[in-house]
């Protein structure tokens, strides 16, 4: 197959390592443009000057590069030549003047690299060598002021003072731009894992509750006594429920690749049959005819019809999900209560009945709860298997309270199961 060829868009990445590529050399002849006025120093300074000469190179060099380097980091370069810039300060014995030339050189690549260290270098020793560095920015000029003659304190005193300010501006917008930096990172990490979470709740909502379903239907063909008839029905059955499965999970990495117009990520009828439909109370009917025909466990809805068609789309999608998350748990973890009856409720809640005195519907309370069926329910299964629980319940639950509704779980007496949520009316 021919392979088009064609324009190759443009990253972050590749815009980052082409920068890196160009400050190289402009850091070279930054370097040799310090160095050069050397040969024009009198013979007899031409030493400090090239001492002077040479530690300006290289802080405009360090200033300049991209780090790290091999194995030396931001911090490390400098740190090293911010310590190199204080030794100097204290060692130099040569003419004023000549500190004087190379002055203004070393102090702005002092004050760029102090930027770029607040603004990029990580680590223990960050801290200390971003101090390190203003150090040396603020005693750059007291290499000059001090040797002056008749140098006095107040000159010493008013370039110090005009040191920080610039260097305080910089480094404050440095370190503004890191604030930022460090939100956006954490904004970014919390969408990702909202999209993870998003990915998860489809794959244990739906795909997992049609896999279960074609488990169990597998489990019972392998029963003995089974005629021709009952086969070709569980074979049909068994392929409906697999391509249920692949149209959740087709309907899934569509909405992955075309995220939604308003931002969010894959929601429960995003990862249904459709994509565009969003399931809510009017299907369960459906769901629950499935359920009660795909298994040995029996099983009825209750709804009220007042209840029906209270709540947002939203609400009832996660209202849909509460029903289909309690029968994935009847099926998970009670496949051998064959004679458990599960019975769905949905009925108005909240102190609302409007079938009584014609009141206003204040929440809808929706309830699954098995009867235990012998005592081989979910509450004796679970009983017998304490590690078997997932985290269904645990994301339903945060579902729920994002639209101000509240789950309950937990076992009936003498036995069986029950799991309800209640959602507010809005």
């Amino acid at each position: 197959m021919p392979v088009e060829s064609g324009p190759v868009p443009s990253t972050p990445g590749a815009s980052s390592a082409v920068g890196a590529r160009l400050r190289r050399p402009v850091g070279v002849v930054a370097a040799c443009a310090v160095l050069l006025p050397v040969v024009l120093a009198h013979p007899g300074q031409r030493a400090a000057a090239l001492l002077l000469a040479s530690l300006a190179a290289v802080v405009v060099l360090t200033a300049v590069l991209p780090w790290p380097w091999r194995r030396v980091t931001l911090a490390g370069a400098a740190g090293g030549v911010a310590a190199l810039s204080l030794l100097l300060d204290l060692a130099y014995s040569g003419p004023y003047r000549l500190s004087a030339f190379w002055l203004p050189f070393e102090w702005t690549a002092l004050v760029v690299l102090a930027g770029r260290v607040a603004r990029r270098s990580r680590g223990r020793w960050a801290g200390a060598v971003g101090t390190l560095a203003v150090a040396a920015v603020v005693a750059v000029p007291l290499r000059w002021t001090l040797r002056t003659p008749g140098a006095a304190w107040a000159g010493s005193l008013a370039a110090v003072l005009l040191s920080l300010l610039p260097l305080t501006v910089v480094v404050g917008v440095c370190l503004y731009l890191r604030v930022l930096d460090a939100r956006r990172e954490r904004a970014v990490s919390r969408a990702r894992r909202e999209q993870r979470l998003e990915v998860a709740r489809g794959l244990h909502d739906f795909v997992a509750h049609e896999i279960t379903g074609i488990v169990l239907e597998a489990q019972a063909g392998q029963l003995p006594g089974q005629t021709p008839e009952e086969t070709a029905a569980l074979l049909r059955s068994l392929e409906e429920a697999g391509l249920r499965a692949l149209d959740s999970m087709d309907a899934m990495v569509g909405a992955l690749r075309e995220p939604r117009e308003d931002g969010g990520g894959v929601h429960a009828g995003a990862c249904t049959p459709g994509a565009t439909r969003v399931y809510g109370l009017a299907d369960l009917p459906e769901l629950v005819e499935r359920f009660g025909t795909t298994g040995p466990t029996r099983a009825r809805l209750e709804a009220a019809p007042e209840a029906v068609g209270q709540l947002s789309g939203e609400a009832e999608a996660t209202a849909y999900a509460a029903v289909l998350e309690a029968l994935t748990n009847v099926r998970r973890h009670a496949p051998g209560a064959g004679e458990a009856v599960v019975r769905v409720e949905v009925r108005p809640g909240g102190g609302g009945d409007p079938g009584a005195g014609g009141g206003v519907v204040a929440a809808v309370v929706v309830s699954v709860s098995d009867d235990g069926g012998g005592g081989s329910g979910v509450r004796g299964l679970l009983r017998r298997r304490p590690g078997s629980g997932g985290t269904g319940l645990v994301g339903l639950a945060e579902r729920l309270a994002a639209h101000g509704g509240t789950l309950e779980a937990g076992p009936l007496r003498p036995a069986g199961w029950r799991t309800g949520c209640e959602l507010p009316v809005r």
